[in-house]
């Protein structure tokens, strides 16, 4: 089963259940997903799926913080309520150890030596760790290995 056909079998769940945040959160999922199938006129495969799915994610994270910023402690609780149930969904996200790891190999195969080579080990680890674990994670991980 595709995670999309998933996602609408538990939008029914939701329903039946009477869970009315799981299901406004899947349904603004899958709004999501027909918005790109619509303007990108293609069918979304697993793969696609997951890129919207985390796209979202990142897009709750900076509302929230900016929720929680100004004072908004309801509509922030929402936000994060919502990226619980969307993460469910996301490849398990590597540790901050594994990520370390796996990113002194990266380097290791890239031949970095200095900041000067980050946009080589940034270009790898994308590839490698894509979907596994966040950019800026990576990001920040890499320069404190390379300094």
């Amino acid at each position: 089963m595709s995670l999309k056909t998933q996602i609408n079998n538990e939008i029914k769940e939701a329903m039946k259940a009477k869970d009315t945040v799981r299901r406004d959160a899947l349904r603004l999922l899958t709004s999501a997903f027909k918005q790109v199938e619509v303007d990108e006129r293609i069918e979304l495969d697993d793969a696609a799926v997951l890129k919207i799915i985390q796209k979202q994610v990142k897009q709750r994270q900076d509302a929230a913080s900016q929720y929680k910023d100004a004072g908004r402690d309801d509509l922030y609780d929402k936000e994060m309520a919502e990226i619980a149930i969307y993460e469910a969904y996301l490849p398990k996200q590597l540790d901050d150890a594994e990520l370390e790891t796996r990113l002194k190999e990266i380097i290791s195969k890239a031949g970095a030596e200095s900041m000067k080579d980050i946009g080589k080990v940034m270009g790898m680890a994308s590839k490698e760790l894509n979907g596994i674990a966040d950019g800026k994670r990576i990001n920040e991980c890499a320069k404190a290995l390379l300094s």
